[in-house]
């Protein structure tokens, strides 16, 4: 069917859950049947208005306390959502500004197993040799300590790893009717991986169908550089997003931007060319908004350029670069 069909179609819909507006903010009550696990055209589980702010929930990347509820969930990273910003349109940009997350269970867990992970054979990597057993470890979280610690399983060795709450998935509907799975990360967004999707930062991504249809989920308790074997901390959260738009900014990679830094995020196989993608993407943001010539900010990047591994696992791969605002001129 037609993308203007679909839309026509599937979004005009009546909002299914009880709803509360209080001084701009917009309460949505997680129901586990509402979950998703694709990004793509899907009726809205609500309208809400630029500069309002989502405050939900959201459940682990198994969707473990879905289960314990009755309820299976059919694939990775289940996803709350989506909610259609009203007025935004094709061409527009959607600004996700992170007000608050926070874990929202007493453990979370990590886990490593056959066919994922940057040291394991799979489908995109095969190599010789048996496949890393399934195996999964939990992690006692202390919210008042803001801590989770780390238990050895084939030792008595423990350590206490600070936590850094951010939301492993965070994406909009992609272009061209597609959907796509709550596994992947791409241009719209998706299963980033990104700590930059954390309090403090505004993330930024391009409006593919009228209304966005943002979705995000899979929270991160904490995790390093490269999510090497394929998990973070995985938890449910407890979150408030504030949308707004940028009319008429179109933007063709997701960017975050906090007081200090504006950050471009290139996202392809292989690690190079998701390196390519985000430098690039800075070089024609410095460009347009502060004035730099592309040449000059990219012999400039070669000298104060920052970059962020964020994930090397999933379908795609994520790298951030970034400059802090202190060697740029003055924003325009």
């Amino acid at each position: 069917m037609k993308l203007a069909f679909l839309c026509a179609f599937l979004l005009p819909c009546v909002e299914t859950v009880s709803l509360a507006q209080t001084g701009g903010v917009r309460h949505y009550e997680l129901n586990y049947k509402d979950l998703k696990t694709v990004y793509g055209v899907l009726p809205p589980v609500m309208h809400v208005k630029p500069g309002e702010t989502i405050a939900t929930t959201t459940v682990d990347a198994d969707g473990k306390e879905a289960e314990k509820a009755g309820f299976k969930v059919n694939g990775p990273n289940p996803l709350t959502g989506p909610f259609y910003v009203d007025g935004a349109e094709p061409g527009d940009m959607l600004k996700v500004k992170f007000i608050s997350i926070e874990v929202n269970a007493k453990e979370g867990f990590g886990a490593a197993g056959p066919g994922f992970g940057a040291l394991n054979s799979s489908s995109y990597t095969p190599v010789l040799g048996g496949p890393i057993p399934k195996t999964e470890w939990t992690y006692p979280v202390d919210k008042a300590a803001n801590i989770a610690t780390f238990h050895a399983k084939d030792s008595n060795f423990s350590v206490k790893i600070p936590l850094h709450p951010f939301l492993g998935c965070v994406g909009v509907a992609p272009a061209e009717g597609e959907s796509r799975s709550s596994i992947v990360p791409a241009e719209f967004g998706g299963n980033m991986d990104a700590p930059e999707a954390s309090v403090g930062n505004t993330l930024y991504l391009p409006v593919n169908v009228p209304g966005a249809l943002l979705s995000f989920g899979d929270g991160h308790a904490a995790m390093g550089d490269g999510e090497v074997d394929g998990t973070a901390i995985e938890i449910s959260m407890k979150v408030q997003l504030q949308v707004d738009l940028v009319k008429k900014k179109k933007i063709a990679w997701p960017r975050f931007e906090n007081e200090n830094y504006i950050m471009a995020v290139g996202i392809y196989r292989p690690l190079d060319d998701a390196l390519r993608i985000s430098y690039t993407e800075l070089i024609h943001w410095i460009h347009d908004s502060y004035g730099l010539s592309e040449m000059d900010a990219y012999e400039l990047l070669s000298k104060v350029g920052e970059v962020h591994l964020d994930e090397m696992v999933d379908p795609n791969y994520v790298v951030v670069a970034k400059v802090n605002k202190k060697f740029l001129p003055a924003a325009h």
